[in-house]
């Protein structure tokens, strides 16, 4: 209690309490306070052994995190937790993070191409963007994939059936849910590109998806989420399928901001959508 405390005070607005009960916190960190040009939102769900006994479970979310710089963080933030048994950690994680982000600011990496904020600004037309409730029929026109999609051939790979959910509209906002089975983080990554065919969803503030994937042979599951840049919203929405034991599926929520800002409400109507699709 004493360590999230001491969190909230040092990194006010940035440190995000998801579940206080389950004890989910979130916090965006960045290479500097002002104009990050890098940054990455840690979630953290603290166990009933931690400190003592148990290590915080955790995800990494970045559009730009992926692949190498993926494996050398995490393993970053690993040896801190084996360097410092027993102690609370998480102070010293965030700041491993900011010492990585200022390094990539000062380096010659690129910049990241983050084209999405939460709660953006942007006025849409309020009602240009409903999806029917039908199989996404394919646009000739192909609209540029997320970073971390690979460009390899997907020809012998089946398509899920894909299902749309009711839409929500609070003061201009408008929320759908898409759902697709899955069994492989293949049937994942086909799903989302398909969806990204539609110009209305590609075109949507963010997507946010989760998914959950039994593995049957390990007898464990294979799950991430996304935030799209609504920060902490695919932690809630992978919490959700946890708390439902929602196996094999893939939910994506497409929220298009209206110019209103709904505060914690946004939140809700994404649970609301994705619940909704679960149990139809």
């Amino acid at each position: 209690i004493d360590e999230i405390e001491a969190l909230s005070s040092i990194y006010g607005e940035d440190w995000c309490v998801v579940d206080e009960d389950e004890k989910i916190y979130c916090i965006k960190i960045g290479d500097c306070l002002d104009q990050p040009k890098w940054t990455l939102c840690l979630q953290v769900i603290l166990p009933p052994g931690y400190p003592a006994a148990e290590p915080p479970i955790y995800q990494l979310n970045a559009p730009w995190l992926r692949g190498q710089d993926y494996t050398e963080l995490a393993n970053s933030l690993e040896e801190i937790y084996v360097q410092n048994l027993g102690e609370s950690i998480l102070y010293l994680w965030v700041e491993k993070i900011r010492e990585v982000l200022i390094e990539k600011a000062q380096s010659s990496d690129p910049e990241p191409d983050i084209k999405k904020t939460s709660e953006e600004v942007d006025e849409d037309d309020g009602e240009d963007f409903l999806l029917d409730y039908e199989p996404i029929q394919e646009d000739p026109i192909k609209v540029q994939m997320l970073h971390y999609m690979t460009s390899e051939s997907q020809e012998d790979e089946e398509l899920p059936s894909i299902h749309h959910g009711n839409p929500i509209t609070d003061r201009r906002s408008t929320f759908q849910a898409h759902l697709a089975p899955v069994v492989t983080t293949r049937h994942v990554k086909r799903v989302l590109e398909k969806l990204y065919e539609n110009k209305k969803i590609a075109s949507a503030t963010h997507n946010i998806y989760a998914y959950r994937i039994y593995c049957e042979d390990k007898q464990t599951f294979l799950q991430d989420c996304e935030d799209d840049g609504e920060t902490a919203a695919g932690g809630r929405l992978l919490h959700l399928m946890q708390i439902l034991n929602v196996n094999n599926v893939l939910v994506v929520v497409s929220r298009w901001y209206g110019g209103i800002l709904l505060g914690p409400d946004r939140f809700k109507h994404i649970n609301n959508c994705a619940r909704n699709i679960l149990v139809e």
